[in-house]
């Protein structure tokens, strides 16, 4: 991923410098191991520990000997070996070179969630905080677009505090499936090496153990990883989204805080626009973009191909950056956005109480006339506010009174009552509670 949607952390997990210094690790404990085993002397299992701890891998020379070689892990031994010296004919006894790769991504992958799920700790943090400072701030509900019934805005940032903590459930579930090492020979029987040798190294960097493997560990484990930060990029969108839409102009109800000095275009120079939530609904369609490929590395040839490999070289990286970005930016999004009461209000009167049609419509049906007859009712009334021009306000419920079979139904107090905006919110309290927990 590009430096400009990166963040230092996450992106020190993909260094070739953080990359080579796993791989040592993983030789490092087989070799602690296969002595405990008697297969190698005490004494060379030690050099090796100590030699490749103290050692910083030449880049440049691995690079260069991979040229010659055409093998990235053998390359890496051999620079091993340059460093190690003769005690370095035990590494690597009895494993194959996807013993060390696979269990280097998932080391990878477990500490880019860690990352990750702190991120939506963050997160939620913001959103609960702007949640109950906006519990009670009223707002027109829309559905398709189109206004439907008073919530709150409040509601709105709990309805996504209660989605990222869904997420974060299922990053730490990805993480479980994916925090997995095999270290178990070329086609996954041990055959060359005692399982105990796996044991041992996955106990060592806070790893399980695949129960079955191939060459490879089955990728039907990454893909759920990375269909998991697709889903949580989702979530970023739809937050994203909501902010757009209540940015546009002609709604206006919050927006992107806008600093002194910052410029919306080079033409216009009146232009505020909701840039860093238009760039996170292009970040999350990246993510998601990396889901299809992780889904087709499932299907590997027999004990293994290589197909997977170039694949999850982007995949890895990009996903967890980019992923890691998103949330950061989203956290800013909601810490700094701008909201706007008065507008909300001022929206929601905009159709003249056309908002409460469904309380009439049932306030009709409990009157005793037919939910045919109340629906008709109402209807004829609202379609002849929402066809008026200029101030609706308070014309619904005149219409409502001047109707012969509403009147007949309902007095003009009981209609009155009706358009009172607040009895949408008694549940909230409601709401919070089963979000947030009691109070």
């Amino acid at each position: 991923m590009i430096p400009r949607y990166s963040r230092p952390e996450m992106v020190a997990i993909w260094s070739p410098e953080t990359k080579f210094r796993i791989w040592f690790e993983i030789e490092a404990h087989a070799a602690t191991a296969q002595a405990r085993l008697g297969v190698i002397p005490d004494e060379a299992a030690k050099v090796i520990w100590d030699k490749g701890s103290a050692a910083t891998f030449d880049i440049g020379r691995i690079d260069a000997i991979e040229r010659e070689v055409k093998h990235d892990v053998i390359a890496f031994l051999t620079h091993l070996s340059e460093i190690v010296g003769p005690e370095a004919r035990f590494v690597h006894q009895g494993m194959t070179s996807s013993d060390v790769l696979d269990t280097t991504l998932s080391v990878q992958l477990a500490r880019a969630s860690d990352i990750l799920i702190e991120d939506i700790g963050v997160l939620l943090d913001a959103l609960k905080l702007r949640a109950f400072e906006h519990k009670r701030t009223i707002t027109i509900g829309r559905s398709h677009g189109i206004h439907a019934e008073p919530t709150t805005f409040g509601v709105k940032l709990a309805e996504a505090y209660a989605e990222f903590d869904r997420a974060r459930s299922r990053l730490a579930a990805a993480r479980a499936e994916i925090a997995i090492c095999a270290i178990s020979g070329a086609v996954g029987t041990f055959a060359n090496i005692d399982p105990s040798v796996e044991s041992y190294v996955a106990a060592q960097l806070g790893l399980d153990v695949e129960p079955v493997s191939t060459q490879v560990i089955p990728r039907d484990r990454h893909a759920m990883y990375f269909a998991t930060l697709g889903v949580i990029a989702s979530s970023v969108e739809r937050l994203a989204t909501e902010v757009r839409h209540l940015q546009r102009t002609e709604v206006l109800e919050a927006e992107e805080f806008f600093s002194k000095g910052q410029k919306g275009s080079s033409a216009m120079p009146h232009k505020r626009n909701p840039v860093l939530s238009e760039n996170l609904t292009g970040l999350a369609r990246l993510v998601r973009g990396m889901v299809t490929p992780a889904l087709e590395n499932v299907a590997l040839w027999h004990e293994r191909d290589i197909s997977h490999s170039s694949v999850e070289r982007m995949i890895g990286p990009d996903a967890t950056i980019t992923l890691d970005f998103a949330l950061a930016r989203l956290t800013n999004v909601v810490e700094n956005l701008v909201v706007y009461p008065e507008t909300m209000r001022r929206n929601m009167d905009a159709l003249g109480g056309l908002h409460n049609s469904q309380r009439v419509l049932l306030a009709l049906t409990q009157a005793g006339m037919s939910r045919e007859a109340s629906y008709a009712a109402v209807q004829r009334n609202a379609m002849q506010v929402w066809q008026m021009q200029g101030d609706r306000s308070g014309k619904f419920a005149e219409l409502l009174k001047a109707d012969p079979d509403v009147a007949a139904a309902l007095s003009p107090e009981a209609i009155d009552a009706m358009f009172d905006d607040f009895y949408h919110l008694k549940h909230v309290d409601t709401i919070f509670a089963r979000v947030f927990g009691a109070a």
